[in-house]
């Protein structure tokens, strides 16, 4: 990057160079949005899963029959 000599140009390049740390700042907050939007997600589908002894009877599951 070659620094300008100018008032001018200096100025545009803080002025760029700020730009770009704000355009870095909101894309990782849009980033930190989406995971926290993705975790909410993902923890209400585990949520839904029904238990796996749900709706079954108590001897059903208890034994297991083995053949050789």
């Amino acid at each position: 990057m070659e620094i300008p000599s100018s008032t001018a140009g200096l100025a545009q390049l803080a002025t760029s160079l700020s730009q770009n740390k704000l355009e870095g700042a909101v894309d990782v907050a849009v980033l930190k949005k989406a995971i926290d939007i993705q975790e909410q997600s993902a923890t209400q589908l585990i949520q839904s899963i029904p238990s796996p002894t749900q709706g079954l009877s108590a001897n059903i599951g208890t034994q297991l029959n083995v053949t050789a």
